[in-house]
Parts: C-alpha cells; sequence; structure tokens
C-alpha cells in the first residue's frame, strides 16, 4: 500500500487511543483519514471488538467500505463492511463496519452500551449534520456513563479541533496531519446570470476540456442541473463519458463515476455536494464548480421542510477546489468572481440550526433526556425549534405533557424515519396497509424512485413495475418497515380482502385518488400524519391551493393532480406563503369525508364586518370551509365577547368624548381611557349583551359611565369641570375640555356685558371664545377686563357697521347684560 500522509501522524494517534479515549484528527482532502485510520486500530490492544465508521452519505460509506477492502487484499462484507439503507455487506468476521449516521443513531439508541464496539470514527465532523452532532452527543454520554472504554474519535479536513476537543473532555488530543500538498491553479470565470446553472456549468466544462488535462468533476446543486448540462454536454461530446453522481444514481453508476474508465477514456463526473468531501474521484485533475450549494432547511411556520439553494461557503469552495488536487497538480473554475468571494459565508450553517428537531427531540426521549441541553452539543439546539418540534410530537401523542416518550412514541421511534412517516405506516399497519404506506414514506425520502413529478401515486405504480436494482431493494426496505410496523401496531391488521367481503384491489376514482377498496385510500394516509397539508383547490386551474393549516400552495397547472378538488400535500418547496407543491396524492371528496371525518369541526363562526357581527354555522377543516350558512343562534356570550373586543380597540371612537374630556380635566382616574379598557367586561359587556353592533345610544353610555363614579367623584365632577357656563345674561353654553385651549366656551359677546372678572373653572381662566350676533368669531381671550379696556374699542367700531341693531357700547362692563336689540333692550 502506498504511502499516504495520514501515516506520518497515525502513530500520534494510537499512542493517543491508547492513553485516553477520545481524540482529534484534522487532516486536509486526500491524506487517507478515511480509509487508513480504522484498519491501524484492529491491532491495538484495546481494540477487541467491531470499529465503527460514520459516514455523511451512502455514496460515501460505500466507496470508504471497498477502497479499505481492496487495501486488504479481501472482498467487502468479510474483515470490512458497510450498512446503508438500502444496501449492505456485512459478516460474522467484519472488524470495521462503514455506516451512515443516521443508522449509527439508530443503533445507539438500541443499544446503548455499543455491545461489542470498540470505537466510534466519526468522519468528516465539519459538515455538522444533525445526525453527526447527534450521534456524537449520545456516544459521549454513553461513554460517559455505560461505556468509560469506548473510544471515540473525530475526524475532519476543516474543522476546529480546538472546539470538538473541548467537547470530548479537558485533555483531548488534536492531532493534525498536512497532508500532501499539490499546486491547485484557480480560474475565476465570472457569472453568467443570464444563463441558467446547467449551461453555464456545461460551457465552462467544455471550456476546461479543451485547456487542461486529466478527468473534469462538476459541481451542481441539483439532479435538474445535472440532467441539463449532461444534455448540453452530449450533444458536443458524443464519445466522452458523461456520468453523473448524486444519491438517486444506481450503486453500479455511482461506482463508475468514483473510479477511472476501464477504456483510459478522458471522462466527466457532473456532482452534486455529495462528491464535495469523503470520496476520491480517481484521475479528476479538473473542478468546475457552480458556486451553488442545495440544502434542506426546516420552515418554522410552515412545519414543512424545504430544499433551499444558497451560495456555497469559502469551506465548500475549497474542499471542491481540493478534489482537482488530491492525486497530483490541479485546477479549478469558479463560477463567479474573485472579488465576491470574501462576501460568501465562512462555513455552512450547522443542520442543528437549520433542520427539523422532531427527530432529534424524540430520539434524546428515547434516550431518557427531557432537557436536550443537558448533552454536549457544539451549538445547542434553538429554543424555539425544540419547542415546535415538541409540539408536533405531542400532535402525534408521541410525547406526553412533560415531554417524556410514550407508548405511542417507542412505537414511532422504533421506525428509521421521520416522527410523523413512521405515524403514518403504523396508521397504515392498523388499516391492512402498512405495505402502502411503508412504500409511500420512501417514496418521499428517496427523490427520484419511481420517477418524477409531484403525483406519488403515479411515481408508486411506475416503482411498482420497476424491476431495477435500486427499485428491488427499496421495495425489500419497504417491505421490512412494514413488516415491524405490523409488530408494532396496537391493533391486529385488516385483511382488507375481508372488508365487506370485497377482494381488496386498487383502483382510481373519478379525481385521480388511488384507493383500494376495502382498504384505506392512500391520500389518507398522507393526511392522517400531515392534518395540516390537507389542501384544497382555490381556483378552477388548479394552481392555487388552501391548506387546512391556513397557508397557501401552489401547483403547476399541467400536473395531473390539478384537476382534483383535494390533495394531501408530502413535500413542498419554497416560501411558506406559496411554496411549490411537490410531492402530493388526491383525495376525492367523498373520501375525506368518511376517512377524515374525525377532523371536521360543526362550529359557529364569528365574524367582524367592521360594523357588525356577522354568525355563520361552518363545516370546516382546519382553515378550509367545507360548507357554511347564516347561524340565526350564535352564542351570546361569544356575541358579546367579540363586540367588546373590537369596542375596546376602538373605545375613543365610540364614548362620549365630552364626558371624558371633563373627567381628564378633573383627573377623576375611574374614567381614564386605561382604567375603562381595562374593566370593559364590568360596565361596557352588559350594554352590548344582546346586541350585534356597537350603536349604543349615547345616553346609555354616559348612565355608565357616571355610574362607575361614587358619590365624592361625582361632586369633583360637577365642580371642578362643570359641564356648562352660565352668563350674566342667563344663557348656558357646554364647555369644551376636549382642545389644547381648553376649558374654553363659546359665546355671544353682548352676554357678557356687566361682567367686570374674569371667569374661572378651578384655577384656570376660561378661555372665551366671542362671536358676533350671528355667531361668527370675533375675539378669543382670558383676559376679558384687558378686552373690554383694549381691543373692544376696535371691535365695537366694527360690529355697529355691521350690526347697527345691537348694542355696543363704550364701556360694556357697565352695561346689562341682554342678547336682545337696541329697541327691543330699551322697551324693557
Amino acid at each position: 500500500m502506498s504511502e499516504l500522509p495520514i501515516h506520518a501522524v497515525l502513530p500520534d494517534l494510537l499512542a493517543a487511543l491508547r492513553a485516553r479515549t477520545g481524540a482529534v484528527l484534522v487532516a486536509p482532502p486526500g491524506a487517507g483519514k478515511t480509509t487508513a485510520v480504522a484498519p491501524a486500530l484492529l491491532d491495538e490492544p484495546w481494540c477487541t471488538g467491531t470499529v465503527i465508521l460514520t459516514s455523511p452519505r451512502r455514496v460515501a460509506a460505500r466507496a470508504a467500505a471497498e477502497r479499505m477492502a481492496e487495501l486488504l487484499g479481501e472482498k467487502v462484507g468479510e474483515r470490512v463492511g458497510y450498512l446503508t439503507r438500502l444496501d449492505s455487506r456485512q459478516s460474522a468476521a467484519t472488524r470495521i463496519l462503514v455506516v451512515t449516521e443516521a443508522i449509527f443513531v439508530s443503533r445507539i439508541l438500541g443499544d446503548q452500551e455499543l455491545t461489542g464496539v470498540s470505537a466510534v470514527l466519526f468522519d468528516e465532523a465539519h459538515e455538522r449534520h444533525l445526525d453527526s452532532d447527534l450521534g456524537l452527543a449520545l456516544a459521549l454520554e454513553s461513554q460517559a456513563v455505560l461505556r468509560e472504554d469506548l473510544r471515540i474519535c473525530v475526524m475532519s479536513a476543516t474543522i476546529d479541533g480546538a472546539r470538538f476537543a473541548g467537547l470530548m473532555g479537558e485533555g483531548t488530543p488534536v492531532i493534525e496531519s498536512e497532508g500532501r500538498a499539490h499546486p491547485l491553479r484557480i480560474e475565476w470565470l465570472g457569472s453568467r446570470p443570464e444563463l441558467r446553472t446547467g449551461e453555464a456549468v456545461a460551457g465552462a466544462v467544455l471550456q476546461a476540456w479543451r485547456e487542461e488535462q486529466g478527468d473534469v468533476l462538476a459541481f451542481l446543486p441539483g439532479v435538474g442541473e445535472i440532467e441539463r448540462a449532461r444534455e448540453r454536454l452530449e450533444e458536443r461530446l458524443t464519445d466522452v463519458p458523461i456520468l453523473p453522481l448524486h444519491g438517486q444514481v444506481e450503486p453500479s453508476a455511482q461506482r463508475a463515476a468514483i473510479r477511472r474508465d476501464p477504456q483510459g477514456r478522458r471522462r466527466i463526473v457532473l456532482a452534486t455536494a455529495i462528491a464535495e468531501t469523503s470520496i476520491t474521484l480517481e484521475g479528476v485533475s479538473v473542478v468546475v464548480d457552480a458556486g451553488l450549494s442545495r440544502r434542506a432547511e426546516f420552515d418554522l411556520a410552515a412545519g414543512v421542510t424545504h430544499l433551499v439553494t444558497h451560495r456555497a461557503s469559502q469551506a465548500a469552495a475549497a474542499q471542491r477546489a481540493g478534489r482537482a488536487a488530491r492525486q497530483g497538480p490541479g485546477v479549478a473554475y469558479r463560477l463567479w468572481e474573485e472579488a465576491a468571494h470574501p462576501g460568501r459565508e465562512r462555513f455552512d450553517p450547522p443542520e442543528m440550526l437549520t433542520s427539523d428537531l422532531a427527530p432529534l427531540v424524540l430520539a434524546l426521549a428515547q434516550w431518557g433526556v427531557a432537557d436536550p441541553l443537558t448533552l454536549p452539543w457544539l451549538d445547542p439546539p434553538p429554543a424555539a425549534a425544540l419547542s415546535a418540534a415538541r409540539a408536533r410530537l405531542a400532535a402525534l401523542g408521541a410525547l406526553d405533557g412533560e415531554g417524556r416518550i410514550t407508548e405511542q412514541g417507542r412505537r414511532i421511534a422504533a421506525l428509521p424515519m421521520a416522527p410523523w412517516q413512521a405515524a403514518m405506516v403504523l396508521y397504515g399497519a392498523e388499516h391492512g396497509a402498512a405495505d402502502r404506506a411503508a412504500r409511500l414514506a420512501l417514496l418521499l425520502q428517496e427523490r427520484g424512485l419511481g420517477g418524477r413529478g409531484e403525483d406519488l401515486a403515479q411515481r408508486l405504480s411506475r416503482w411498482d413495475g420497476d424491476r431495477s436494482a435500486r427499485a428491488e431493494a427499496s421495495r425489500k426496505l419497504a417491505q421490512g418497515w412494514a413488516k415491524r410496523a405490523q409488530s408494532l401496531a396496537t391493533t391486529p391488521p385488516v385483511r382488507p380482502e375481508l372488508v365487506e367481503g370485497r377482494a381488496s384491489r386498487e383502483v382510481r376514482g373519478s379525481t385521480g385518488s388511488p384507493r383500494t377498496e376495502g382498504g384505506v385510500p392512500l391520500g389518507v394516509l398522507l393526511a392522517m400524519a400531515l392534518p395540516d397539508n390537507i389542501a384544497r383547490r382555490r381556483d378552477p386551474s388548479g394552481e392555487s391551493w388552501i391548506s387546512a393549516g391556513g397557508r397557501g400552495y401552489v401547483l403547476d397547472p399541467t400536473s395531473p393532480l390539478a384537476i382534483a378538488e383535494w390533495l394531501a400535500i408530502g413535500d413542498a418547496q419554497g416560501q411558506a406563503k406559496g411554496a411549490r407543491i411537490t410531492a402530493a396524492v388526491a383525495l376525492a371528496t367523498p373520501e375525506v369525508e368518511q376517512w377524515l371525518s374525525e377532523r371536521i369541526e360543526r362550529r359557529s363562526v364569528l365574524r367582524w364586518t367592521g360594523e357588525r357581527v356577522e354568525a355563520r354555522l361552518e363545516r370546516r377543516i382546519g382553515a378550509i370551509t367545507l360548507a357554511s350558512g347564516p347561524d340565526p343562534q350564535p352564542d351570546t356570550d361569544a356575541v358579546t365577547a367579540l363586540l367588546l373586543d373590537k369596542a375596546v380597540e376602538n373605545l375613543a371612537d365610540i364614548l362620549p368624548t365630552d364626558l371624558l374630556a371633563r373627567a381628564r380635566f378633573a383627573e377623576i382616574a375611574a374614567l381614564s381611557p386605561e382604567e375603562l379598557a381595562a374593566e370593559a367586561d364590568q360596565w361596557l359587556a352588559p350594554l352590548l349583551h344582546g346586541r350585534r353592533d356597537l350603536a349604543v345610544p349615547k345616553g346609555q353610555f354616559v348612565d355608565a359611565l357616571l355610574g362607575r363614579l361614587d358619590w365624592d367623584a361625582r361632586q369633583r365632577l360637577d365642580k371642578v369641570a362643570p359641564r356648562e357656563f352660565v352668563t350674566p345674561a342667563g344663557t348656558h353654553h357646554p364647555v369644551d375640555y376636549s382642545g389644547p385651549d381648553a376649558p374654553a366656551v363659546e359665546v355671544r359677546v353682548q352676554a357678557l356685558f356687566g361682567l367686570e372678572r374674569h371667569p374661572m373653572i378651578g384655577d384656570t381662566p376660561l378661555l372665551l371664545r366671542l362671536t358676533s350676533p350671528a355667531g361668527r368669531p370675533i375675539q378669543s381671550t382670558r383676559d376679558l377686563p384687558g378686552f373690554w379696556r383694549g381691543s373692544w374699542r376696535d371691535v365695537a367700531k366694527e360690529m355697529k357697521g355691521r350690526y347697527p341693531r345691537h348694542r355696543w357700547p363704550e364701556e360694556p362692563w357697565a352695561e346689562k347684560p341682554s342678547l336682545k336689540t337696541k329697541n327691543a333692550f330699551h322697551r324693557t
């Protein structure tokens, strides 16, 4: 075996694991850590059992096991084996077992002591997958409590070794390998926003093909972009092997993409981030990087996981470029500007901060940890995501009110899938549909299985007819799930062929909804697990949909699902307000009525129209209205409560402002807006009882408000803020306490004749808004004596010309007050 850079530090690592039970190994890509460390442990005195190597992806797990077996001169499945969800090669002789991170989590949950395991190696830990962080936390907990002899080694190329060492305990050594440095040249091609990603990458690959030597590895964000790039390249390079590499590719095709062409030809590999780490692609010396990364992110508001395309981080770009220089000098073509590179995120965010935490919370409840924050994490789970996860698990019956796992939760946890999918399979098992429920769960997990398209029933049908190795392995896996679910079911499985005495066969209803005569429809299985994702069409084209959870979805109008009235949505991509449906099953209205009857609510719904309360009787599934009509006898208390809420929102608009202004001036707290709002249920609710609107007569409002005042407060109100001002002429005028110049009163000037002193409201001069006999403003004053002896002369002069029939004396303070004309005044 040729010497690898990792061999220079292997003695240090082995010595560290003899002295301690933990270590961190930092080694750059191509150093050989994935394939060299595990075999080196087998001869250690403490290593009497199995070495488990976790891998972030199935492709990488299989490739690592095959490479280690090859280096040992054995077939895979002997001393070196692997275990993934769809494939397994192991035997009684297996000492090194490569597993995906999810499978390791499942294993340690089932056997907390990891019986027979001597060491666990966490490879590519820098990717910070949720299962990787969870698996490491559980392994450290097991080591601390149950297995003091268990060795744990964290391995990666770009991690902060000190952070992991601190997590694993004081004194944990960090061993670093310098790796093998081959020259790497970066070519910055710049972005081409006018081109689709697949077309831009195809153009860059053609350029690299002409200008460079060696195999080309291109990174694209997803399968769709890979297929578009392959179509363009096959048109131009007819004799060149163009090989896709992603999770949906058959294992044999994945092996072909990893290894050199058997005929010695140059080749082009079009890959997702699956080729970013762990895998060495032989012969690759050129990398073309679109600079994009597609990650699964959980939408907390919508309750679903979306695939979101981001700019690849600087660390991811470095990993990708490094693929070109693993075996010799290389070059990386980047489809963005060099000046824009520093603006990219340094690292991809940990899945702990972006994923659905329901599987983690359920796993920890099964482990016996009620509070996840008590475990060792590099990045603790966010509180909001934990709370939402607990709520969803409680709705499935998996957790009790204290957050402890229930018997239903244990059954859900016993199935290796997302909790809601496990609940769906268990429901299917209890209704004689375990196999179809298990296959539906697998369809939702395995993109591309059964082809493409939104209609899961069509994909299921195509899968049934697919005889490929992947399809056969998937069917076998689903059958295993179904059998497990049947053994866990709380009630004996229903035999569909015996229901109603009819043979069971799958048929398709008029809406395209697949169902089984005498069995549970496919869409119902999905709807039972994701009740908020039941959706109804909102327009004739089938493009717009409303879900029971209240969120809007969109569907391609050309989809075969567009003619359905109802859908059970299994997956959607995009923003919560208008996510695009990518996987669903049609439901017929009779199926909704029959199978989902327990979720149909019959209730009286009250709506505020802006003027009055409207009451309607509705049948609903969440936010979806099935039927609606007027409710002639709504709950009077509920109507009153709604009116009360609306009244409190608009108290200033409905209450007598003059009375409240007087109370404010008199500083009477019982009639302050704050007190009135806080105690509205005591004084306002009786006025609204039996009504549908807020048009309460003003007199009733006044009586209710005054009724809140005791005798002392009433006396203070009348004394400090009298309602009226009585003039010397005997006329009565309401005092305005609401304006910025309050208190104020509007009065004809003749009514004030004979008044020498200025009228007061308590200690405040009353603002006099003086008017002419016609009621037109003359002047405002808070100093009546000053007005009489000052500007009155000019006012009187002007007014005589306009109103000659009225009195305009030179000394009004000495005159008798009267509103009569001069002739009428003198006749009296």
